[in-house]
């Protein structure tokens, strides 16, 4: 398809969209966009030095190689380099969403269906709301110089509302957000919406301030999810290790860190934000198991860290869109089921929290989550609602506390926000998870 300069390494990564976006304060229509894109980053690689470029001239992809191959050093050796070595070579198209594509859905349509999610937003306690359906349909093909030609495309569409509640001197500010890979995925939802409200409303009416301390804590898969996510999956994201013994060191494959009930995977096959059959390198879509019955037993990789560590792929080279090279991040991450029955696990507590919900998290070596819902567990039962500003703990030391994992689990995907790394957000992922209850955490 291109013609590839002798002795470097080239790679191609195209780039088509189609976007969605209508939104709503109250119940007045502030936006509704579509928008189709198409871009494309180069990369040339010539065994010292990268060499990028990032164009929406699709036509003039050829001129971009060649310009940059003139910046580049020929290297008769360059297919011995241990990064090229790394690539992997895929000839593949997986095309999943054209039969249900987002595309064929007229706007109207799905302005109708965010309006009617929205006439359920009746009680006095929400004093205002705005909302957002977004959707999105990207097709992407990957070229390189070793061979590798795939082409596959991803999908995610979804409704967001924003609530500002008000009970007396009580505020609260909260969202309830549904996502999935169809549109159909969104249809007849009135009775999720209607709890998330009714919980909503309680939640601000009934909660107390929690009494700061150190308790047990049981995580919902949300609240699994983002710890997870936060606490754990960037820990696991290998170029944090290049080059920092430190870390490397406390990241010895083989250590134990947790009892042989907690498993922590990542896998870009699951259908959802996270969805990545191909990364944006061209390897292939894998599920790595990061931390096996309790042993670290993997680390997220692009072919540079993969080569730099002596470690195999795993798929997670990843960009935010074609104006951005890749870099190692999270697809789905998660903790994998257990086989406890979730009453048996809330039934052994006599006096801890409950985390439903998050609004965010944030950590490395030491993580926080923000509680959204959280509650007490008095005498084996999930009581009243309390309010919490932070849950807080050392990520190895939380891991080596966790005692029980449900069998009831959940993945989930978002609309609005991302993960951020460096400059790059929001990029979609998917986590979620079972129940993990924790022996002890500082909660606020």
């Amino acid at each position: 398809m291109y013609k590839f300069p002798k002795g470097l390494y080239v790679d191609v990564r195209i780039e088509e969209t189609f976007d969605t976006k209508i939104s709503f304060k109250k119940l007045t229509l502030q936006e509704q966009k579509i928008r189709n894109n198409r871009g494309a980053f180069i990369r040339v690689f010539d065994g010292r030095r990268w060499y990028y470029s990032s164009t929406t001239d699709i036509n003039g992809i050829q001129a971009q190689i060649d310009a940059l191959a003139q910046m580049a050093t020929p290297n008769r050796e360059i297919l011995e380099h241990p990064i090229v070595k790394a690539f992997e070579v895929n000839q593949e198209t997986i095309m999943e969403y054209d039969a249900k594509s987002v595309t064929d859905i007229p706007a109207q349509e799905k302005q109708e269906l965010l309006e009617s999610y929205l006439t359920l937003i009746t009680d006095p306690t929400i004093v205002h709301h705005s909302s957002f359906y977004a959707d999105n349909k990207t097709v992407k093909s990957i070229y390189t110089s070793k061979g590798t030609a795939v082409t596959f495309d991803k999908q995610t569409c979804g409704v967001r509302i924003n609530l500002e509640l008000s009970c007396g001197e009580k505020k609260n500010q909260t969202s309830i957000s549904k996502a999935g890979v169809f549109f159909e995925d969104l249809l007849n939802l009135e009775d999720f919406f209607q709890t998330e409200l009714e919980k909503n409303i309680a939640f601000t009416r009934d909660a107390e301030p929690v009494i700061p301390g150190e308790y047990p804590v049981l995580l919902g898969p949300e609240a699994t999810g983002v710890f997870t996510h936060e606490s754990f999956g960037h820990k696991s994201e290998s170029d944090f290790m290049v080059g920092d013994e430190t870390m490397k060191a406390e990241w010895a494959l083989g250590k134990r860190i947790g009892q042989s009930l907690l498993t922590i995977i990542d896998d870009g096959t699951v259908p959802g934000n996270g969805y990545v059959p191909y990364d944006d390198e061209g390897t292939k879509g894998k599920k790595t198991y990061i931390i096996t019955e309790g042993i670290l037993s993997g680390r997220l990789h692009s072919a540079a860290t993969a080569a730099q560590l002596e470690e195999s792929l795993t798929g997670n080279a990843r960009a935010v869109n074609f104006e951005f090279e890749p870099i190692v991040r999270m697809t789905t991450t998660y903790i994998e089921r257990g086989n406890r029955p979730l009453g048996d696990i809330v039934a052994e507590m006599e006096n801890g929290i409950y985390v439903d919900t998050i609004r965010h998290g944030s950590g490395m070596s030491t993580f926080t989550l923000a509680p959204d819902r959280a509650y007490k567990i008095e005498n084996g039962q999930i009581a009243g609602p309390v309010n919490v500003s932070v849950v807080t703990g050392n990520v190895f030391s939380t891991l080596a506390e966790v005692d029980a994992v449900s069998e009831e689990f959940e993945l989930m995907s978002f609309v609005g926000g991302g993960c951020g790394k460096m400059e790059q957000w929001p990029l979609p992922v998917g986590f979620g998870g079972p129940y993990v209850r924790v022996r002890k955490l500082k909660v606020q």
